[in-house]
This record gives structure tokens, C-alpha cells and sequence, in this order.
């Protein structure tokens, strides 16, 4: 499967995660755009080396670019030349269609277009037309959506994990005495031989530096 069709086969999460943000003051296309970009981020950063499966890696990547999404004011960023190689890919595209009765490939697009692959996946990406979840044609194929609130908890644990797994030493021991041992502040600080002052400072810091480190 190449960049295009796997894009095109995890479009249900990105509908899955907008709907979470419908109603709240943006327009669900801007959603769409926003998560649509999250994916194309998720798909050409992706290690499957790592063990984990592309749901749960994109899940936080692409909840990173709605959150952005409001807190740019709704506007998604999508750059001109961005919006130039769309229009060369359905060129091409509609040649080959109209040639040999099939799109061309990443590959194909990106030795023609003279482009890395991934800035040929995040093109098609970004140009995908919304479609809507409810649609009323029994006929059309329902995008697959994983199951939002168990994967939401999964991939959040698996995030803060993460976070914690990138601090210094001395922090993670803090935030594991804090908060997997139920220490106090006072406890804390006498095991680590500092002040209950500078366990309440530091403690501020850390819990800043693992929500940024988790919004992306």
C-alpha cells in the first residue's frame, strides 16, 4: 500500500478526533484540514521500529494540530507552495487516470514532480475532501473509527510515558515519589535531600515541561 492509500485508510480517525472538537466554535472543514495535515505529520514521521502500531503514534500527533488549530484561531496553515504541488499531483493524476485507468503512486508522483515522498503524501493529505461521517448514501463504504475513548486513554498514558521517561534523573524521581508512591512534598524532599520549597518549585516545573512535552 502506498502513501496515498494508507493516508486514505486512517481517514476514520481523523473524522474520529474532529468530531471531538465540533461545535466549539470551529467549522468542522477547519477541523478536517487541521487533522487531515496531523496525519500527513503521523505518515511520514512513523517508525514502526518502535513496537507501536500508526493509530496509536498519530492519535497525539494529530490531536497536536487541532489543539494548534485553536490556538491559532482557526486558521490551518497550509502553505502556497503546498497547495501548488496538490494541483500538479491531480494533474497527473488525472492524466494517468485518463492513460493507463489508475493514480499514480508516491513514488511515481514524487520522481515525476521532482519531490521528496513525504512532501507528496502530506499534499495528498491536506487536499482530501471532507466527507461527512453521517452521510446518508447506504451504499458508501463507512470509514473505519476506532473505538475514541479507549484509544484516547491508551495513547495518553502512552504520551505521558514518554514525557516522563524523556526528564532528568532527578526529576523522575520527584514525579515517582509524587505521584506512583503518594509522597508528600515533605517526604519527597527529606528522600531526595532538598527543601519542601524547592520540591513545590521544581515540582511546577516538571508538570509544565510534561504538558508540553505531550500537546507536541
Amino acid at each position: 500500500m502506498n502513501k496515498d492509500e494508507f493516508a486514505k485508510s486512517h481517514l476514520g480517525l481523523v473524522h474520529s478526533l474532529c468530531s471531538r472538537f465540533t461545535g466549539k466554535g470551529i467549522e468542522y472543514d477547519e477541523l478536517y484540514s487541521a487533522g487531515c495535515l496531523g496525519l500527513a505529520k503521523a505518515i511520514n514521521n512513523f517508525d514502526d521500529s518502535r513496537g507501536l502500531q500508526f493509530s496509536t503514534y498519530a492519535f497525539p500527533v494529530i490531536m497536536g494540530e487541532l489543539k494548534r488549530l485553536f490556538r491559532d484561531g482557526g486558521t490551518v496553515k497550509v502553505s502556497r507552495s503546498l497547495k501548488e504541488l496538490s494541483l500538479k499531483i491531480n494533474k497527473l493524476n488525472n492524466e494517468s487516470e485518463l492513460k493507463n485507468g489508475r493514480e499514480l503512486s508516491v513514488s511515481e508522483l514524487a520522481e515525476k514532480l521532482g519531490v521528496a515522498p513525504e512532501k507528496i503524501a502530506e499534499a495528498v493529505c491536506s487536499a482530501q475532501p471532507t466527507v461527512s461521517i453521517n452521510s446518508e448514501d447506504e451504499n458508501a463504504a463507512a470509514p473505519e473509527i476506532p473505538s475514541p475513548d479507549i484509544q484516547y486513554e491508551i495513547t495518553e498514558r502512552l504520551s505521558l510515558a514518554a514525557a516522563i521517561e524523556s526528564l532528568e534523573e532527578n526529576d523522575k524521581k520527584i514525579i515517582n515519589l509524587r505521584y506512583y508512591r503518594s509522597k508528600t512534598q515533605v517526604e519527597t524532599a527529606k528522600i531526595l535531600n532538598m527543601t519542601q520549597v524547592q520540591i513545590s518549585r521544581r515540582e511546577k516545573k516538571i508538570l509544565s515541561l510534561i504538558r508540553q512535552k505531550m500537546s507536541g
